[in-house]
């Protein structure tokens, strides 16, 4: 993936920027790096795992559940030339949020609930990209209606699934598959993996609008 290279066995992005969250510096020659802590971000844990998708670093991307910016951070280092819409309903780290967009001219930091697309729909253009990490029991049903929204035909997204937040219940197996076939009704699924050991009882899905 553009900006990211293994280091010490650990992800790290190219950046211009310093630490946003404790994570540690790499100077490589004249280059900096942020380390990309995979127990702290399932994007990290993904590319780790071996996955990575193809970003040309000019992508315009819809975030949603973008927390405090962990992973965020790293994303904007990455698509560096790039628009990123940060779509975060809890105030709490939303603050946190609003730091690293007035660091970053790349984020838009948005305070909504990503379940009600519409009433951000003034503000975020057609997007290249959805980038999903919401706990919520609905969460397939949030991706589908930001989708029809907001994504180019064409378009492709990245969805992190917890197994619990959907059925705490059931057999995480279960849940996936029955996730797994929820979204082929309307996306082509390109890949999909779990995430251990980073990340107990999650699957990350890549898939095409």
């Amino acid at each position: 993936m553009r900006n990211v290279r293994i280091i010490n066995g650990t992800p790290a992005t190219k950046s211009r920027y310093g630490s946003h969250y404790g994570e540690r510096i790499f100077l490589l020659g004249s280059e900096r790096y942020r380390e990309w802590i995979p127990w702290r971000s399932k994007l990290s844990a993904m590319i780790l795992k071996g996955y990575e998708i193809e970003m040309k670093g000019e992508e315009k991307i819809l975030y949603l559940g973008a927390a405090s910016g962990t992973t965020l951070s790293h994303l904007a280092d990455i698509v560096d030339e790039g628009i990123i819409y940060a779509v975060e309903y809890s105030a709490k780290p939303f603050l946190k949020l609003l730091e690293l967009a007035r660091e970053r001219e790349n984020i838009i930091p948005l305070l909504f609930d990503a379940g009600k697309p519409w009433l951000y729909s003034g503000i975020v253009e057609k997007v290249d990209f959805i980038y999903q990490d919401i706990a919520q029991k609905n969460q397939i049903e949030i991706l589908r209606m930001n989708s029809e929204f907001f994504l180019k035909k064409g378009g492709e997204f990245l969805i992190m699934v917890k197994a619990k937040s959907i059925d705490s219940t059931a057999d995480s197996r279960g849940v996936f598959s029955r996730v797994l076939k929820d979204l082929s009704k309307d996306f082509r699924i390109l890949h999909h993996d779990t995430l251990e050991p980073y990340h107990r009882d999650h699957i990350f899905v890549h898939g095409k609008f």
